[in-house]
């Protein structure tokens, strides 16, 4: 399998589900959005998108599986899946403020070989395959290379339906404002992840998300250089449920923070 090609030809339809999305972001109604649990949204636009995604999606991998935010397709596969977020950042497309995304990524068994995020409102595209590097709008891009947490800017992301770790959380953010450079909750975990990959963070952390949020994030850093696991150091069967993710030369540092603040439940 040529996973340039695959790659190239998933940023071509990220592209155009992008152009859907905001075409639509100039006339939707935020009233049309349904509820789908505490602070957890969804819109016809979600909805729409991921279906053009699978569609397309469909077209280029017939034998693959899906597994979907918003679970418009049931289809599984033996082998390939792609795993799919078809608005990453919901909410702040309901309140027409950027970032919001769509992160597509390609696993072979549980392992992630491919994957694109598509900054809707920027036209940023990031793409990485396996071993093949990481890359911004066709440019090679790579982790920072600050090693001190002192000089590095974090991302997070805000508890939104999980509560029951907040007070831990807490600690750990007034910690990250204390002894870095500042913090950063953009609103879409996979342009947290991106963001590291090209260096804009050093480090990002977030519990209570998904597969689809993280999936195309995760081969983006690590092809990028960096290091990403759960709150202690697994690398392996990311779920989205605890995520670490930062360049190679601050992650030690970071994990043993984010570990000694975030304890195992």
């Amino acid at each position: 399998m040529d996973l340039k090609d695959i790659c190239s030809k998933v940023e071509d339809i990220a592209a155009e589900t992008a152009a859907f999305i905001m075409k639509e972001s100039e006339r939707f109604n935020k009233n049309l959005t349904k509820t789908k649990g505490l602070h957890d949204y969804v819109s016809y636009v979600d909805i729409g998108a991921e279906k053009m995604l699978i569609e397309k999606l469909g077209r280029l991998l017939p034998e693959a599986g899906i597994l979907a935010e918003e679970g418009t397709s049931p289809k599984k596969g033996a082998k390939f899946c792609w795993i799919i977020d078809p608005l990453d950042g919901t909410t702040n497309f309901l309140h027409r403020l950027h970032p919001f995304s769509i992160s597509i990524a390609l696993s072979e068994y549980d392992d992630v070989i491919a994957g694109i995020v598509f900054e809707a409102g920027g036209k940023e595209i990031f793409s990485a395959w396996k071993n093949g590097g990481a890359w911004l709008n066709g440019k090679k891009i790579n982790v920072s290379l600050s090693a001190d947490l002192s000089n590095s800017l974090i991302a997070t992301g805000f508890p939104y339906k999980d509560f029951g770790r907040l007070k831990d959380y807490l600690k750990s953010f007034e910690y990250f404002l204390r002894n870095s450079q500042g913090v950063r909750r953009m609103g879409s975990a996979s342009i947290d992840l991106a963001y590291v990959a090209c260096g804009r963070f050093e480090a990002f952390y977030e519990y209570g998300l998904n597969p689809w949020d993280v999936a195309a994030g995760t081969i983006l850093v690590r092809e990028a250089g960096g290091i990403v696991s759960d709150f202690f150091g697994n690398e392996k069967s990311l779920t989205g449920m605890e995520i670490v993710a930062a360049n190679n030369l601050v992650y030690n540092e970071f994990l043993e923070i984010v570990s000694k603040f975030m304890p195992k439940r």
